[in-house]
């Protein structure tokens, strides 16, 4: 019987290849996956894709609402991690304890936790990352170009402006499947942004 990573990763190379979407760059083994820009409901497919793709299984942060029915179990067997938005910390906690065991352990994290133009992106995949010494991998989605994958891994530097910086270099040209939706990366530790109307909050989750 095939292992079921070979079963994933043929099935997300195929799929990409008959809807005509080309991957590009390599999931590092273990990190923070940081997936955007997130601008709609196929994005979460798009991640788990790119992450099968390169025979990596990663775990995703969704709202714990959506575990309810018939879903969950499907979301559960996806990767997806139930995660309610009022009390993050222990599921946080739970997770990067699993990291330090584990040679190879992903968490996808949609930073600017809306689908909506939004002012700021939520801090929480940099400061796992500087707390644990976990890369931040750069996972994108281009709908112009019917692009989508890796893009540089960077490692908190402690200079936030200056690595938020690397991250706006690389995402200046993504535009995510709804371009209108586009923002550009920016946290709000790093100061001052322009005012998005219409702006919903959120800390992270698909």
């Amino acid at each position: 019987m095939a292992h079921p990573m070979r079963v994933r990763r043929a099935l997300s190379r195929g799929l990409l290849r008959l809807f005509r979407w080309q991957l590009v760059g390599t999931v590092p083994p273990k990190g923070i996956l940081v997936g955007a820009p997130h601008t709609s409901r196929w994005d979460f497919v798009a991640m788990l894709s790119i992450a099968w793709a390169n025979s990596v299984q990663p775990q995703v942060l969704v709202k714990h609402t959506y575990f309810k029915g018939p879903l969950g179990w499907l979301l559960k067997a996806l990767g997806g991690i139930p995660l309610d938005k009022g009390n993050p910390g222990a599921t946080i906690r739970a997770l990067l304890k699993e990291a330090e065991g584990h040679d190879s352990f992903m968490l996808v994290i949609a930073p600017e936790a809306t689908r909506s133009a939004t002012t700021y992106w939520k801090p929480g995949f940099y400061k796992i990352a500087g707390q644990t010494g976990l890369p931040i991998g750069l996972g994108f989605v281009d709908g112009a170009t019917r692009t989508l994958g890796m893009g540089p891994t960077l490692v908190p530097s402690g200079d936030v402006v200056a690595d938020m910086d690397i991250v706006r270099e690389f995402y200046k040209d993504k535009k995510g499947i709804h371009p209108e939706a586009w923002a550009e990366p920016r946290l709000r530790e790093e100061g001052p942004g322009e005012e998005v109307p219409g702006e919903v909050s959120g800390d992270g989750t698909a």
